[in-house]
C-alpha cells in the first residue's frame, strides 16, 4: 500500500509518524516536505474532506499568526487559500493512504489508515 506523508523533518510528531510508516511492512512511503512543496488549496480541501475535518481544524496555531488573522473563524476557502500561500499554517503531519487521510496528532492515529 502507498502512503503519502506531508512532512516537516523539524517536527518530532512528523518524524515519529514517518518512522511508523517506514517500519510497517508493505508500505511504500512517499514523503512530501510540504514547506518546500506545498499542496494547493484544492488538494488541501480534498485531504481535509477525506480526513473528516474542516480546514480550520487543520490549521497550525502554535508558532503562526493564524489567530491574529482570524483564520479559525474564516470560511473554508479563505483558510485553504492562506494555507496554500503560507504552508507554515498547515498542521502536520497529514498522511493519505487508500484507506483514508489522517492528521496524525498524535502519531498513533496513522494506524487507523494502515
Amino acid at each position: 500500500m502507498k502512503a503519502t506523508i506531508w512532512h516537516n523533518p523539524k517536527c518530532g510528531t512528523s518524524r515519529k509518524t514517518l518512522a511508523i510508516l517506514e517500519e510497517t511492512p508493505g508500505i511504500e512511503v512517499e514523503v512530501i516536505e510540504y514547506l518546500r512543496d506545498p499542496p494547493g488549496a484544492e488538494k488541501l480541501g480534498q485531504l481535509y474532506r477525506d480526513a473528516g475535518i474542516t480546514p480550520q481544524e487543520g490549521l497550525r496555531m502554535r508558532g503562526t499568526d493564524a489567530a491574529e488573522r482570524g483564520l479559525p473563524e474564516a470560511d473554508d476557502a479563505s483558510v485553504l487559500a492562506a494555507m496554500a500561500a503560507e504552508p507554515i499554517l498547515i498542521e502536520r503531519p497529514l498522511v493519505e493512504t487508500a484507506k483514508g487521510v489522517r492528521l496524525c496528532r498524535p502519531q498513533d492515529k496513522v494506524h487507523e489508515i494502515l
